[in-house]
């Protein structure tokens, strides 16, 4: 990919959307005339209108060029990379704004160091959390990738398990219950429609044999 053409890559796809006539655009139409003649003169939105929000033009925009050129300046300062950015684009005009709009949704910038942990300073939470993030690293300056946080298996609990969907057993206050569920039909009726919803209730609720225990303990070691 061409660094020199990342402007035009990120945003030469087709945008999608309806066309609708400014003719048909009610209350802010002068607004929307200026802004549209600012986009054209800039030659994003050539040779399309800008449109109303429910039957409009919306940007469908290529980030995955920006995604990889991003990534690949992992390791170097962000001052330089930033600089090298701003030659690349026309941060002056509305596609490069649009353009660095999304370089801000790919790089984090307010980050604090907690226990040598990297954590979003605002909201607290680790980076890495819900997907690979890349970062500007709070003393050095230096772009880096935060990798995903493997989430750990969920434990299954050692107070319950699960038969089917109407029977389990279950330990209360260090005894064990076998539990039996059963269907509770209730008629649900509103303006439009009825129908019937099913809730479950415990049917019976019997404490568990040495013979059943010995099920429940071979069974959760097995899990």
């Amino acid at each position: 990919m061409s660094e020199h053409r990342l402007d035009r890559i990120v945003i030469e796809r087709p945008r999608g959307g309806w066309r609708a006539s400014l003719k048909k655009v009610p209350g802010n139409r002068r607004h929307l005339k200026e802004i549209t003649e600012a986009a054209c003169t800039d030659g994003i939105f050539n040779p399309y209108l800008l449109k109303l929000k429910r039957k409009s033009k919306y940007f469908s925009d290529c980030l995955g060029p920006l995604s990889r050129w991003l990534r690949s300046k992992v390791g170097q300062d962000w001052d330089d990379i930033y600089h090298e950015l701003c030659q690349i684009l026309d941060i002056t005009t509305l596609s490069g704004k649009h353009i660095l709009s999304h370089v801000w949704g790919y790089v984090e910038r307010d980050v604090v160091l907690v226990d040598g942990i990297v954590c979003h300073r605002r909201y607290g939470r680790q980076l890495g959390s819900g997907r690979e993030e890349l970062y500007v690293h709070p003393e050095t300056r230096i772009l880096c990738l935060a990798n995903k946080i493997r989430k750990l298996p969920r434990k299954k609990p050692d107070d319950f398990l699960k038969i089917d969907d109407y029977h389990h057993y279950r330990k209360i206050d260090g005894i064990w219950y076998f539990f039996e569920l059963a269907d509770m039909e209730e008629l649900e009726v509103t303006k439009y429609y009825s129908r019937v919803k099913t809730w479950k209730y415990t049917a019976s609720k019997r404490q568990c044999n040495k013979k059943q225990i010995k099920f429940i303990t071979e069974q959760l070691s097995k899990s």
